[in-house]
């Protein structure tokens, strides 16, 4: 039987990412929420061309290469009742000549209103 392949070649947490991580630990089930995003809508998205209007691309940002996303639909467990309009947020840039994923930013909604471009832009430099 043949092994499956992993979804990207490449899935890196930015220093951000993992502060932004540590301060939303109240969400107890953040971490496998992760991962089930990770298999599953960014699969769909990058890798099977699956639009599902819940990713979309943040321009304005000044440069073309890598592409950055914000996933506005991300079901979040402990945010019971909410499903996927559970109000976090998740930032990330897609490589694919690299097949890499770089998450840069992740917050919840209530607690911040929109993705910070300046940190976006200091991660990709």
């Amino acid at each position: 039987m043949e092994t499956p392949k992993a979804l990207f070649s490449e899935v890196v947490d930015s220093p951000e990412f993992q502060r932004d991580l540590k301060k939303l630990k109240r969400f107890s089930s953040l971490e496998s929420d992760l991962k089930t995003f990770k298999n599953t809508a960014l699969k769909a998205f990058h890798k099977l061309g699956q639009e599902n209007l819940g990713i979309v691309q943040i321009s304005g940002l000044g440069f073309e290469y890598p592409k950055v996303y914000k996933a506005k639909k991300f079901a979040c467990k402990a945010l019971k009742g909410k499903g996927a309009a559970s109000g976090i947020r998740v930032v990330y840039a897609h490589y694919p000549k690299e097949d890499k994923i770089l998450f840069i930013e992740i917050y919840f909604k209530a607690d911040q209103e929109n993705e910070d471009k300046e940190r976006i832009k200091q991660v990709i430099k």
